[in-house]
């Protein structure tokens, strides 16, 4: 003990005074770390939140007619900024951060997806690859399997409400022409999205059951309004007009949903 004493402490004409432990700068450096990761984290979470705000706006102005100039302009508008909120947190999110942070940006990137994906069917009628959706970020931020999955399982959704809402309103079912129908495309995706092996994955397993009776119920949500408008178009007498104002709530109600 007296030898612990005389090496942490001198002695002077005033009595004892403690030297600066050792371990100090060590300690300093953990907390520099620390308060870095968590400034980092912050950063990658807003931004996420931001992404997600934008590309919900995205989606829901997609799902309009893209000759209105105002609409993509609009849309134009939001990708800048979607872009824009990447690039700020890319040199948050090198190396071993991709998969740090990858939790915390998880819920902004599935978002994105969904809107792309969204986007990519209405112009083409076939899905973005997941080479092709990665190009949709900046250099630096990386897209998982996962995410790009579960974007898939969310703009399923997205097909139901333009699917029924486009029913309601022009008594078909949309298409491309030459091309399958919007329900044939679901239920493709549907039953491929059954055969995924999710086990190997938790970012995908912990939502991968939620998600696909999710797509299942929108799958079937369309198959009953084609069931439904092919029965009543066979029972409607000659002469028979819609009432525009009930199949204008009708799709209010489906675009709400």
């Amino acid at each position: 003990m007296a030898g612990l004493k005389r090496t942490y402490h001198e002695m002077d004409a005033k009595g004892a005074t403690q030297l600066p432990s050792p371990f100090l700068p060590m300690f300093e450096k953990f907390r520099q770390e620390l308060d870095e990761h968590h400034d980092r984290r912050d950063r990658v979470i807003k931004a996420s939140k931001d992404i997600t705000a934008y590309s919900k706006k995205v989606t829901k102005d997609i799902g309009k007619p893209l000759s209105d100039k105002r609409v993509l302009g609009d849309v134009a508008k939001l990708k800048q900024q979607i872009q824009d909120t990447f690039q700020n947190i890319a040199l948050d999110l090198q190396e071993i951060n991709a998969y740090r942070y990858q939790r915390q940006c998880s819920g902004g990137m599935q978002e994105w997806m969904e809107a792309v994906l969204f986007e990519h069917y209405l112009q083409t009628q076939s899905i973005m690859t997941y080479a092709e959706a990665s190009r949709t970020v900046p250099a630096g931020v990386m897209l998982t399997y996962e995410d790009y999955a579960l974007g898939l399982f969310d703009m399923t959704g997205e097909l139901m409400k333009i699917a029924i809402t486009y029913m309601a309103t022009n008594g078909r079912l949309p298409g491309i022409d030459g091309g399958s129908s919007v329900l044939t495309d679901m239920q493709i995706m549907r039953t491929q999205l059954e055969l995924m092996n999710a086990g190997g994955s938790y970012g995908l397993s912990k939502d991968f059951e939620n998600k696909l009776k999710v797509t299942r119920q929108s799958v079937e949500k369309v198959e009953a309004s084609v069931y439904s408008m092919t029965v009543r178009g066979k029972e409607r007498p000659p002469g028979w007009k819609p009432d525009l104002d009930a199949e204008a709530r009708q799709a209010d109600e489906i675009v709400s949903y």
